[in-house]
């Protein structure tokens, strides 16, 4: 490990060492995975997780031994909602976990964002990459919501939009447990007031939410993060629209359940 390090806690050290990852001569993986890149990427992602956000996760117990999707919901405009997840993984995870999210596709056109999140461990979300990792026993953060979940304005808070089925296509074929995750503070953080589509086309951007913050910088809002309990279904990933909309549909309301229930639970957005 490089000398940058010193910003991270001996404790958090001593996790991140237990992560493995197979690195070739370049000192990356088949994905692009760095760990001593991801370890300078994690250090401001700490602190943002205990001083900023101070996070407050449950449910980490319930995480079964093995390949796992973790199905959250999205928002926020920046993906910190699923950096928060990665280090509650991290350093509640017993072992330490590191998280791939599924990215848009969209994202690899972006300069440097692109290499940040190859980097990271981060890939674009295509069945071929997310059956690959699967078949390595990683641990799969997905936002099934996609840009329809950042893109919501603040009146639609904490009502999940509609899921696509990819995951559950990916679930049956490679029979990997269900995790369902909500995550409350993010629709806080930076507040949509509106979508300038206008903009978002000509940048080529999926959405340009309007927030009153800059950036958007985030609010400091307390972050609650839930880990619900597997959830395992069986059937055929080539079933019918129909039959995989069911499962889908008992996912997505384990999720907005447990995202009522945290809001409900919550005393107040900042603390």
């Amino acid at each position: 490990m490089r000398n940058w390090t010193f910003a991270m806690e001996p404790t958090a050290q001593e996790r991140f060492g237990r992560i493995a990852a197979a690195q070739n001569e370049f000192g990356v993986d088949p994905f692009g995975l760095n760990l001593d890149f991801t370890l300078a990427a994690l250090a401001p992602m700490v602190w943002l997780y205990k001083n900023y956000f101070r996070v407050e996760a449950k449910g980490i117990e319930n995480l079964p031994e093995g390949r796992l999707l973790l199905i959250s919901n999205h928002s926020g405009q920046l993906p910190l909602d699923a950096a928060m997840i990665g280090v509650a993984l991290f350093l509640l995870g017993e072992p330490p976990r590191a998280i791939r999210a599924m990215v848009e596709k969209w994202v690899p056109n972006l300069p440097y964002v692109s290499t940040f999140m190859a980097r990271a461990g981060q890939v674009v979300g295509t069945p071929e990459n997310c059956r690959r990792l699967l078949a390595a026993d990683e641990t799969i953060l997905v936002f099934p919501e996609g840009v329809r979940g950042i893109s919501k304005l603040y009146k639609n808070r904490y009502q999940l939009q509609e899921f696509g089925q990819g995951f559950m296509r990916l679930a049956l074929e490679t029979d990997t447990p269900l995790v369902p995750v909500a995550v409350v503070g993010a629709e806080e953080q930076a507040p949509a007031l509106v979508n300038l589509k206008p903009i978002a086309d000509l940048l080529g951007f999926p959405a340009f939410p309007l927030t009153p913050t800059v950036l958007p910088f985030p609010l400091p809002v307390k972050y609650h993060i839930t880990f619900g309990k597997p959830m395992r279904f069986t059937g055929r990933p080539d079933d019918d629209d129909e039959e995989l909309g069911r499962k889908v549909k008992a996912v997505k309301a384990e999720v907005q359940s447990m995202i009522n229930a945290s809001v409900q639970a919550r005393k107040h957005v900042f603390w």
